[in-house]
């Protein structure tokens, strides 16, 4: 079991207000301290609609070691006014938070011209709101990596940087990133048999701008693919990359919780 501060975790990325407490005797506390026990230190609760601010909010409050973050995910239907710069930024100034996000593009289930045009203008609006915040933004990209990587240019997103989440593109895509500053976080698919591209990617991935990532209670690791993710699982990502990379682990639980607080500013 991992547990000395040398080789200290933090999950980049989850979702503590979704997951499914029952199977933690509905107490939050036993997700931290099955997380904690397996050496994760800290996580970051991601917004995926302004709904979720409450619960955030209140996680932060209680917890310590959790930060959150402010944004509108591209699926995700708005019955009121979409999110603007303004409104981002002003969210934003909550002490817990460290980002913006998560948004992007996601083109999966979108097939018509005017909904890739609506999570366009919306990507376009957290970016523009991560420049005003100054703070780094929490990047999704599914089947729309052209038109992500274009916005971010044009938007000017390597003003202040961020995180390409869970990602699960190519190295060219990756590299582009790169280029504009940007991190890659590698999420629990690494482990999966038929991630080769993937797998590819987070070898080359510089070891000083990678991060790991549950995105729990979603894409839990091998051995435990298909039940519910959660933080303290993080370890099995971090485990990947060192039979990857042919590294130790405190070499990886290193460098990603070095990049992480540096991303974030904490």
């Amino acid at each position: 079991m991992v547990n000395n501060h040398n080789n200290a975790l933090v999950d980049s990325h989850c979702h503590l207000n979704k997951l499914d407490l029952s199977e933690f005797s509905n107490d939050m506390d036993q997700v931290l301290s099955a997380a904690r026990a397996n050496g994760v230190e800290r996580m970051l609760s991601v917004c995926v609609t302004f709904a979720d601010l409450p619960d955030l909010y209140a996680l932060a409050l209680k917890y310590n070691n959790v930060n959150i973050s402010v944004g509108v995910h591209p699926d995700e239907e708005i019955t009121h006014a979409e999110p603007d710069a303004n409104k981002l930024c002003e969210l934003a100034a909550h002490p817990a938070c460290v980002a913006i996000g998560e948004t992007g593009l996601d083109y999966l289930r979108t097939v018509t011209e005017l909904a890739k045009e609506r999570q366009q203008a919306r990507f376009r609006e957290h970016i523009r709101g991560a420049v005003l915040a100054s703070k780094p933004l929490i990047i999704h990209t599914r089947r729309a990596a052209e038109d992500t990587l274009s916005l971010m240019i044009e938007e000017r997103a390597a003003l202040v940087g961020g995180v390409m989440h869970c990602f699960t593109e190519s190295w060219d895509v990756a590299k582009r990133a790169l280029d504009l500053g940007f991190y890659i976080s590698i999420s629990g698919i690494v482990t999966f048999k038929n991630a080769k591209e993937l797998q590819d990617v987070a070898k080359k991935v510089p070891l000083d701008r990678l991060l790991i990532e549950t995105d729990a209670p979603y894409l839990a690791p091998v051995p435990f693919r298909g039940k519910q993710n959660h933080p303290a699982l993080v370890k099995y990502v971090a485990m990947a990359l060192c039979e990857l990379r042919g590294v130790d682990y405190d070499t990886i639980a290193a460098a990603t919780t070095t990049n992480f607080y540096r991303l974030f500013g904490l």
